[in-house]
């Protein structure tokens, strides 16, 4: 089977592509830059030349496609980014891969799509989702609610350097998975035929929230955070007033997705009926305490020896 990966440089894509070649697939990257993809040609990647926003390069960049992966991020977040043409081109994706005859088209949702639409992002996830139900493609949508690499940013390196990390006082909970695990499913989904227009979480067995991660890091860290918590009657306010400028809607979409998560229903799921699909024991699933216990081994390790290089350098100097 040929698969060609979108967003194949991003944390989650490049998971997909790594364990799709382990596993024997041929891999096809469509990119724009061919200089940040190079990591992905070195691991056995054909990088293809191709940009959504580009019609005429999608054509081309499907030759020999049997499954497409959409893994790019859509970056809502972006000064440059527009709803309007992200969307054009999703959609032109999902035609040309029609006309192409592709085999699977697997796309990634947010968990939470269906309690909330007043988000662009969510809105442009909605229509591709329903883009591919009216399709002719055999498809499988996967709904994540969040990655453990993104909690290293949010609040390990926060702690390690003793910055303040923001919360609010109420406080959802999200199961978390590693791009590995998830990546994993991806591919396994390809040979179960079940899979298809189907469409599925993909979540962490267990669902934690900031205060729960924040005191997990401390205790694997050894250090205290620093806890600034902001109302969220502010944080409504701070939305309504940045909606009322276009250089600040980013500000206002990013702001709506954290109130989102501190009044929504807890963004898990049981995985149960996923993993007896995938025949995968929970066993194989990795825990938020065993990722963030290894990250902090490293770091921990990686500062003994920058420390004891300064001793030495030290004590040289004073000899």
């Amino acid at each position: 089977m040929a698969l060609l990966v979108l967003g194949g440089t991003g944390t989650l894509g490049r998971q997909i592509v790594r364990k799709a070649l382990d596993e024997g697939f041929s891999v096809k990257c469509l990119v724009r830059n061919f200089k940040k993809a190079t990591f992905l040609k070195e691991w056995g990647a054909e990088l293809v030349y191709g940009d959504l926003k580009l019609p005429d390069t999608i054509p081309l960049a499907l030759y020999g496609t049997t499954a497409i992966i959409d893994a790019s991020t859509t970056r809502a977040f972006d000064q440059n980014y527009n709803s309007i043409i992200d969307l054009d081109s999703k959609l032109t994706l999902i035609e040309a891969a029609e006309e192409a005859c592709v085999q699977r088209f697997i796309f990634f949702s947010i968990f939470f799509t269906s309690q909330t639409t007043e988000i662009p992002l969510i809105n442009l996830k909605l229509q591709i989702e329903h883009k591919l139900e009216k399709s002719k493609i055999p498809y499988t949508i996967f709904c994540l609610c969040g990655f453990f690499q993104g909690l290293i940013s949010q609040y390990a390196i926060p702690i390690l350097d003793k910055q303040s990390i923001w919360v609010t006082k109420e406080s959802n909970k999200v199961a978390y998975i590693d791009t590995q695990d998830v990546a994993k499913f991806v591919i396994r989904s390809l040979s179960i035929p079940n899979l298809e227009n189907k469409k599925l979480p993909i979540v962490g067995l267990k669902a934690w929230n900031s205060q729960e991660v924040i005191e997990l890091c401390e205790k694997l860290s050894g250090q205290k955070a620093k806890i600034s918590r902001i109302p969220i009657k502010l944080l409504q306010f701070l939305r309504k007033l940045t909606q009322l400028f276009e250089w600040t809607w980013n500000i206002s979409e990013r702001l709506a997705f954290t109130e989102i998560l501190v009044n929504s229903n807890s963004l898990n799921t049981q995985m149960e009926h996923v993993l007896k699909i995938y025949k995968v024991d929970q066993e194989e699933i990795l825990t938020l305490e065993e990722y963030l216990q290894e990250y902090f081994a490293r770091i921990m390790k990686k500062l003994k020896i920058i420390n004891l290089q300064t001793n030495i350098s030290n004590r040289d100097i004073n000899f």
